[in-house]
């Protein structure tokens, strides 16, 4: 008599060990928290190098700017509006808020 009872004891046990198992792996913090997580890692991953790909750029511009004079003048002049002597400045209305106008 008592082999079916600790028959039925070890298949009770089991079942509720896959029933945890189960519940563990399709709760909040299971399988799709995991899956949503590495979607999350890659797409931080993917900014991340966006941002430093900006970062080398800008730092290319500045060092570009503190060595070439005339890159210097070329910049300080569009920020500032500024001219020499005898030239014309031409200031074009962007296209968007051309649009905005009508």
């Amino acid at each position: 008599m008592r082999n079916p009872a600790l028959k039925t004891a070890y298949a009770i046990v089991v079942l509720t060990g896959v029933v945890y198992a189960f519940v563990s792996l399709e709760g909040p913090n299971g399988i799709p928290a995991l899956l949503a997580k590495r979607s999350q890692v890659a797409e931080y991953e993917h900014q991340n190098q966006q941002i430093l790909r900006e970062n080398t750029q800008k730092e290319q511009r500045i060092e570009r700017l503190e060595n070439n004079p005339i890159e210097q003048e070329m910049e300080i002049r569009q920020r500032l509006k500024l001219a020499k002597p005898g030239e014309k400045i031409y200031i074009l209305d962007d296209a968007s808020s051309a649009t905005n106008k009508k």
